[in-house]
């Protein structure tokens, strides 16, 4: 039987000034919304703050946020996130000093705590701080911007992860962001990826759920047959 993968569509891609109706558009074919926040600092673009994560919560009840927050110390702002209500609060390894103590507050307040890191970190970084999380997001572009091309050799930085869960005897998710598409989503899954995240894919697409189920498709056969 072929594992579980959950689709995560980017809003980073929607239209920002229609949002509403771009979720909408989805029809239901995705598992999670991603949400990317971004402080002009850690990255160069600015996007979300708690106030629009809080309204998507308020009207989209029943959706799975996913929260990445690509800024600088992020623990200065972990409670105003969770209070407005993710399901997953995922932080950048890189950003925070004390990343051990942001992901132990995001669990102290009822979250699911994330950990994350760009294309140039090594996951070697993460291994410490396996036993304390919920999901572990490999970058398979350097952060910022949607629409940049997939960098594969990411996958095997998966592929470890994905080891050391089994020996760990851990239950985290593997996340991967970044690229991808019809052209790749199959091949990211069989390397170990449980969450596909899918920006422009998706959003850039004439139908956003048509989009999604093709993908859905590709990537059950290729798993089925794995």
């Amino acid at each position: 039987m072929s594992r579980r993968i959950l689709y995560a569509p980017s809003l980073l891609s929607a239209d920002f000034l229609n949002m509403e109706n771009s979720i909408r558009s989805l029809e239901g074919e995705h598992d999670w919304l991603h949400l990317d926040v971004m402080d002009g600092c850690f990255v160069p673009n600015i996007t979300f703050g708690p106030g629009f994560v809080g309204a998507v919560r308020e009207r989209f009840p029943r959706e799975v946020l996913d929260v990445h927050l690509m800024i600088d110390h992020p623990e200065r702002l972990i409670d105003d996130f969770i209070s407005v209500g993710p399901d997953y609060l995922t932080v950048h390894a890189e950003a925070d000093h004390h990343i051990h103590r942001t992901l132990s507050r995001i669990r102290e307040k009822g979250g699911k705590a994330g950990v994350s890191i760009n294309p140039g970190t090594s996951e070697q970084l993460l291994r410490p701080l396996l036993p304390f999380v919920d999901l572990v997001l490999v970058m398979s572009v350097n952060p910022g911007f949607g629409g940049q091309s997939f960098i594969q050799p990411m996958i095997d930085k998966v592929t470890m992860l994905s080891r050391w869960r089994t020996a760990g005897h851990y239950s985290f998710l593997i996340e991967m962001d970044g690229g991808i598409g019809k052209h790749n989503a199959a091949m990211v899954a069989q390397g170990g990826t449980d969450v596909l995240v899918m920006g422009s894919a998706v959003f850039g697409a004439p139908e956003p759920a048509r989009t999604l189920r093709e993908i859905r498709t590709l990537v059950k056969e290729a798993t089925d047959r794995a």
